[in-house]
């Protein structure tokens, strides 16, 4: 098959995850504007306000190790319907957590959200599966410029059913169902791979490498790094943003428009971040995005004006975007085909784990490491220094390892 053929299918399948990637993918921003701010009405400690976040992304994070090797044995399509389903089953029952008032459901729904979660972060990797190398840098970022779309539905169709009902938000979760039944319909047009259950065994297969010897790969590992850095901060920062804007005298709505301006920022630069990458090279890439994630802290820093809030949050996501796109495009070229369900799989739980820690210490450092929420709010972006140094050591350390070589 040549490449032109091979891309004339993938691009089709990537105009498929695009329009999931911005229907479906428009409950992630719902769900972090309100999560906090729905933790905190229910939860019996301040410092937990966060928590359905952590566990959304905490069942991300327990979801991949299985979720990947499924999908390499059943193909992709049978995931993301495992996906949309828990999806929908979650905001219902985060739904009837916030109608009985019950802090524990509200978790136990957010949990089940995390499925929905780690399924859309296989939606970058299912762009590559029909794509020739050339167009695969091209093909993560198309598939992740969908979020361009989710990014203006998602906060504006929170504003509308936020405070629908008495019971604050749980308009936000109801509709976060709806689009999870509507969107799973758009995987009926997916012509990708059927997955390798049914494919005869062959004698001089090639094995997969172990999780040790992957692990011992450096492209892997500063990969995986880069990818859980640039993950781990965003969601430490935007986790806490709702809670700052509000906390500093703003508005839900302003909220939800700062949310809203972070995602487009994350997504945008999609466009092009593929093309960059190509020409420059993923290494220059990722170490941009990281200087970038430290702006948006130096910004955040400096006052907590809208204004303040606004150009670090966009500044957030493209640093985001740079970061954590040049990380799975490295990722995706450092491991044979039969390898991506270890591979991505491993990856994914590595790097939600860590944003799992991350999104706790949001609401840890937002609320209980100052007495005002701009003591709280200092503390969290402060809290990206350390793992800043720890990537970019990562990529000073890659790039001595292939001179040596």
């Amino acid at each position: 098959m040549t490449d032109q053929t091979a891309d004339s299918r993938a691009k089709r399948n990537v105009a498929v995850l695009v329009a999931a990637q911005a229907i479906l993918g428009a409950q992630m921003p719902m769900i972090f504007v309100i999560g906090g701010l729905a933790g905190g009405m229910l939860s019996p400690i301040a410092c937990l306000a966060t928590l359905p976040i952590s566990f959304i992304v905490f069942g991300s994070m327990m979801t991949a190790p299985w979720l990947s090797p499924w999908m390499q044995r059943n193909g992709r399509k049978s995931g993301f319907f495992i996906g949309a389903a828990a999806g929908a089953i979650g905001a219902m029952i985060s739904a009837y957590g916030l109608y009985i008032g019950s802090f524990y459901v509200l978790l136990a729904g957010s949990l089940l959200t995390g499925i929905y979660m780690s399924a859309q972060g296989f939606y970058r990797f299912a762009a590559t599966d029909t794509a020739s190398e050339s167009f695969r840098p091209k093909a993560i970022s198309y598939v992740m410029a969908g979020g361009l779309v989710s990014a203006i539905i998602g906060p504006q169709l929170n504003k509308l059913v936020q405070d629908a009902f008495v019971v604050p938000f749980l308009g936000t979760y109801l509709a976060v169902a709806a689009l999870n039944l509507f969107g799973m319909l758009l995987f009926f047009a997916l012509d990708l791979p059927k997955g390798t259950k049914d494919e005869p065994v062959l004698e001089n297969a090639p094995k997969p490498r172990t999780k040790g010897e992957l692990l011992r790969d450096p492209r892997i590992v500063v990969a995986i790094i880069c990818a859980m850095v640039a993950y781990s901060l965003m969601n430490l920062v935007m986790t806490s943003t709702p809670l700052a804007v509000v906390g500093c005298g703003f508005t839900k709505n302003n909220a939800n428009d700062i949310v809203s301006a972070h995602v487009l920022a994350m997504f945008v630069p999609s466009f092009f971040t593929g093309h960059l990458i190509a020409r420059f090279g993923v290494e220059k890439i990722i170490a941009t995005g990281l200087v970038i994630l430290l702006f948006a802290g130096l910004v955040a820093l400096s006052g907590v004006d809208l204004m303040n809030f606004f150009v670090a949050l966009i500044l957030l996501g493209v640093g985001w975007n740079f970061g954590f796109i040049g990380a799975t495009t490295m990722l995706a070229a450092a491991h044979a085909p039969h390898e991506r369900g270890v591979v991505q799989g491993m990856n994914d739980m590595i790097v939600f784990g860590m944003v799992t820690v991350a999104s706790l210490a949001s609401g840890g450092l937002m609320n209980c490491s100052g007495g005002t929420a701009v003591e709280g709010w200092n503390a969290v972006n402060l809290a990206m220094v350390p793992f800043l140094i720890l990537a970019g050591g990562a990529l000073i350390w890659l790039a001595t390892q292939r001179k040596s070589a």
